[in-house]
């Protein structure tokens, strides 16, 4: 990932916020058949080792499980992105010296791929994700909720995968590079689009909020 200075972002603390806040990541692996790209959950144990570690799981009938164990991967996951036009720039009025750039935030996460078919380890990888994104339910579910044998059914045909970091990256592009005239059309400009990813970006931009919040 190309990676100007003044774009980069080392805190683990604010890395690892943005991996459980998008948790939906891209899993990229180089097998016998290549290149490949599976887009997947991962819950993050973040006490397991420097940088913590990445656990989830795919269909067995996924190749990806046989191609790639025990090998060196990489896992992207995606933050808020937008697009700034020049037209939100002060400096655009005063000598029209400016074009269109798009700003995002993204993190890289790199180790090496583990894989466990293992009854226990899944059913207990399973338990945390599901309890991690059901909590915030009026009634969560829980994998008990379900029929035993349907349960133990469902999991022979899952293979679990652990990845443990190695080395952790972070780009926050979020018009650092502007003066601050600039960054305040930026950020009022991304308001009035009022999607999800233009509110969050115009919050990175002015500064409203730190990027690990």
């Amino acid at each position: 990932m190309y990676l100007p200075t003044h774009f980069e972002e080392t805190r683990i603390e604010v890395l690892h916020a943005l991996m459980r806040e998008h948790p939906f990541a891209t899993l990229v692996t180089h097998g016998a058949d290549g290149l490949a790209a599976n887009h997947l959950p991962l819950h993050l144990a973040a006490e397991t080792g420097p940088f913590g570690a990445l656990q989830g799981h795919v269909a067995r009938a996924n190749s990806l499980w046989q191609q790639s164990a025990d090998t060196e991967v990489l896992v992207i996951f995606h933050g808020p992105q937008a697009y700034v036009t020049p037209s939100w720039y002060e400096t655009k009025r005063e000598h029209g010296k400016a074009v269109p750039t798009w700003n995002y935030v993204v993190v890289h996460a790199h180790g090496r791929m583990r894989v466990y078919d293992d009854p226990a380890w899944l059913r207990q990888q399973l338990e945390t994700l599901v309890a991690s994104h059901e909590a915030g339910f009026a009634e969560p579910w829980q994998i008990a909720d379900a029929p035993p044998d349907y349960i133990d059914k469902m999991l022979t045909a899952i293979v679990g995968i652990e990845i443990v970091i190695t080395d952790l990256k972070g780009k926050w592009k979020i018009s650092q590079n502007q003066p601050p005239a600039n960054r305040a059309g930026v950020a009022a400009g991304l308001r009035q689009q009022g999607t999800a990813d233009t509110l969050q970006m115009a919050e990175l931009v002015a500064g409203i909020r730190p990027p690990s919040a």
